[in-house]
């Protein structure tokens, strides 16, 4: 069983967060830490020129919220919010945090992405641990 997992959320209809916890629950040893992680993508540098810094802040504040909101329903779990590229950040946070499995959701991929949505491949592909993707 595992001790140190790992949810990738997204706020959308593309992220299964309901099973992935459940899944993460049935895979987890006794008193295993479970932490949700959101990505904030960066934005490009002209539009990010034109969103006033409180509004940026707002976004952020509320997807911290959202995760705070996700993570009560697990006990013991604990959120964390970092900023870039989804897929890189994922791997990044579990090489650096020990995580022993990633449990992610998967979009239904358009062509280009035959089997898997292009974040869920990347950390398949990437990843240094387990990963247990939920389509």
């Amino acid at each position: 069983m595992y001790k140190n997992i790992l949810i990738p959320v997204t706020f959308g209809e593309a992220c299964d967060v309901t099973t992935a916890k459940a899944v993460a629950a049935k895979l987890s040893a006794d008193g295993a830490k479970t932490t949700l992680l959101h990505a904030v993508e960066p934005m490009p540098s002209y539009v990010d020129a034109q969103i006033p810094a409180e509004i940026v802040q707002r976004h952020r504040e509320e997807a911290e919220k959202q995760l705070a909101s996700m993570a009560a329903e697990v006990p013991g779990a604990e959120t964390a919010l970092v900023d870039g590229a989804p897929g890189r950040n994922i791997t990044h946070y579990a090489e650096e945090n020990d995580v022993d499995l990633i449990v992610i959701s998967s979009h239904r991929p358009v062509f280009s992405d035959i089997f898997l949505g292009s974040t869920a491949a990347w950390v398949v592909r990437h990843a240094q641990c387990p990963v247990h993707v939920i389509r």
